[in-house]
């Protein structure tokens, strides 16, 4: 399991001040997430806008993929409001670990916000690396067995569907698909099938 170790005092809130802006930062607004290094130290916190505009500082996100007996895999489709990916199918949860969180707290506050899913017992995948133009994230990654009752968010997720397998794998490289999820399906379609 990976969890991440927060400084003893609150970490310094990033965009530092510099030459260029000096003095006292007006902050966007937007809850503050965790900046770390690969191994989980958080170094500091800053805006989600901030770690989404080009900053490229590395950030955890938390991932739940939920596979039921069958091999099927849910994945849901993103509200088309969303300003990444709007419209395209992705991984069952998925979300930003806010300051102060623990992993396993995101993960179950997630969880209960997307799909409505409160009892479940994860079972940890490992961490994956996804790096874009726009962002830099850690991506923690479990597993769910089972083929529970959702109830969808409908503000966050357009709709959501139980995948075979195949059926992800003809959708790879057509644009149904996010491309972290493509990514990182490579990595997990084996751990995860290896769970049934």
């Amino acid at each position: 399991m990976f969890d991440l170790l927060y400084p003893a005092e609150p970490a310094p809130v990033y965009p530092r001040p510099s030459a260029e802006h000096p003095g006292r930062l007006i902050l966007p607004p937007g809850e503050l997430l965790p900046l770390i290094n690969e191994n989980g130290i958080v170094y500091g916190q800053a805006p989600r806008m901030w770690c989404h505009g080009g900053s490229h500082a590395l950030h955890p996100v938390v991932h739940l993929h939920l596979i039921d007996r069958q091999g099927n895999i849910f994945l849901q489709k993103r509200s088309l409001k969303k300003r990444i990916c709007p419209g395209m199918w992705d991984s069952s949860v998925g979300g930003h670990v806010s300051y102060g969180e623990q992993v396993l707290e995101a993960l179950y506050r997630e969880a209960a916000e997307e799909i409505g899913l409160t009892a479940f017992n994860p079972s940890f995948l490992g961490t994956f690396h996804w790096e874009s133009e726009r962002e830099n994230e850690f991506v923690i990654m479990f597993a769910h067995v089972g083929h529970p009752e959702l109830t969808l968010n409908e503000i966050e997720i357009e709709g959501g569907k139980w995948w075979a397998t195949e059926e992800i794998d003809g959708a790879i490289g057509k644009g149904i698909l996010t491309p972290d999820f493509e990514a990182e399906y490579a990595a997990v379609k084996g751990p995860l099938l290896a769970l049934l």
